[in-house]
């Protein structure tokens, strides 16, 4: 099953978090200096918030899977809809490992598409592996993908 997800940047975390929390009637899953997320069922949604990056507002939007295959079949959606993509493989970013790609919509709407395979204690926090890359989203603005013939754009963040 597939989660929405919704990242948001905040200039209060603390104000934010309170707010957020009464809005869902849960707390946080987690909460770190910067950040925050919400895992919740209904609706099913992983909402993150953050200081970290530009404008306060929504950042991006995204689709978070439960599993490797979910994740592949998103990205054969994307590109049956000829939609270019920006491939990150696995990456570590906003305080999780995660294998993700990038799209925008023709709005400019930047869409993540990710499966998380696991929790790192330090935001974008480099990982052992050698396949792991702590450049991604968050140590860098990384391009995302645009529809066909419509130039890629720079990102602000990431989940």
């Amino acid at each position: 099953m597939k989660r929405f997800h919704v990242h948001a940047h905040v200039e209060d975390l603390q104000a934010s978090i309170a707010f957020y929390s009464k809005l869902f009637a849960a707390s946080p899953t987690r909460v770190e200096s910067d950040y925050a997320k919400w895992m919740l069922d209904d609706p099913r949604i992983n909402f993150a918030i953050s200081t970290r990056g530009g404008t306060p507002g929504v950042d991006h939007l995204g689709i978070q899977t439960d599993s490797e295959d979910e994740l592949v079949e998103l990205k054969e959606r994307a590109r049956a809809a000829d939609m270019a993509l920006l491939d990150e493989g696995e990456v570590t970013c906003c305080y999780a490992r995660s294998d993700k790609y990038w799209l925008t919509d023709p709005q400019g709407i930047a869409w993540e598409q990710f499966h998380t395979l696991g929790n790192v204690p330090v935001f974008s926090e480099a990982q052992t592996e050698p396949t792991a890359q702590a450049t991604g989203c968050c140590a860098t603005a990384a391009p995302r993908g645009k529809a066909v013939g419509i130039p890629v754009k720079q990102a602000s963040s990431c989940c």
